[in-house]
């Protein structure tokens, strides 16, 4: 089941730092179609947030077609948005957790890593696909 957590600093409102991380977990093949997502409760009750906020995230998942609430029983996913790279994605992980253990032993802090990683994506030629991330 995918745990929740947010960004105090981020700019992006909370309910769709929800929506973000479900898709994420879509993508990568953590959630699958089927699966129930944590109750509305559960969820604000650990991040200290509104069940509202909670709400509007869900709502947002199911006009996306990603999900579909049944009432007294919960929200669950309904769609996927894993593409056929999952396969793929144990080992280019495995080789990611490498190179960020490499950049951390050079130095680099989480910002330094994460600048880099998004100038390289905007800076690769032939242009990478951000539509993709």
């Amino acid at each position: 089941m995918i745990e929740f957590v947010l960004d105090g600093r981020s700019r992006v409102a909370t309910y769709m730092q929800l929506v973000l991380q479900v898709k994420q977990a879509l993508r990568v093949g953590l959630l699958r179609d089927g699966d129930q997502l944590p109750k509305v409760r559960e969820v604000a009750q650990a991040l200290a947030i509104n069940p509202n906020t909670v709400l509007k995230a869900y709502r947002e998942l199911v006009l996306e077609g990603l999900a579909e609430g049944k009432p007294g029983v919960g929200t669950f996913v309904t769609g996927t948005l894993a593409g056929p790279s999952l396969g793929f994605q144990a080992r280019l992980r495995e080789e990611l957790v490498a190179w960020l253990e490499r950049a951390e032993e050079a130095g680099m802090s989480g910002d330094d890593i994460s600048a880099l990683i998004d100038t390289t994506i905007r800076g690769s030629t032939p242009p990478f696909d951000q539509s993709k991330l």
